[in-house]
């Protein structure tokens, strides 16, 4: 019972549903593109970077050990500043309308305010120490 809490908890997360509307826009904008090999393997790319954001807000808040929080926490950083640069790569290469692309710009900034909230609640006391840890 506790682990279908913690389930639905993670979604009521203003972080999560930021991520999920990262989703619905990214999806929304490369299926904008003009058509090219090129194009498509962008998409897919940023596509994914998108879903890692929740996917891993979710991993995160499914224990709540610092260490393992703190890993999930960096892989949405990594995600979310690919999916940035990933917007002025289409710009460039003009795959879409300027605006589209600034929208989803906004949101990432948006998340990212949000992200930063969510990483200040993680509990620095609540960890254990494994052998990849840097901690002694």
């Amino acid at each position: 019972m506790k682990l279908r809490k913690m389930m639905i908890e993670y979604h009521k997360l203003p972080v999560f549903k930021k991520g999920m509307e990262i989703v619905e826009i990214t999806k929304a904008l490369t299926a904008s593109f003009k058509e090219s090999s090129e194009s498509k393997m962008i998409g897919e790319l940023m596509l994914e970077n998108a879903h890692l954001i929740p996917a891993k807000i979710a991993n995160a808040e499914g224990g709540d050990i610092f260490s393992h929080r703190m890993d999930m926490a960096t892989l949405i950083k990594l995600s979310a500043r690919e999916l940035y640069s990933q917007t002025a790569l289409c710009q460039h290469l003009k795959l879409t309308h300027n605006d589209y692309l600034k929208l989803l710009q906004r949101e990432i900034e948006s998340f990212r305010q949000l992200f930063l909230e969510w990483v200040d609640t993680f509990d620095v006391n609540n960890d254990v120490y494994d052998e990849w840890s840097f901690r002694s």
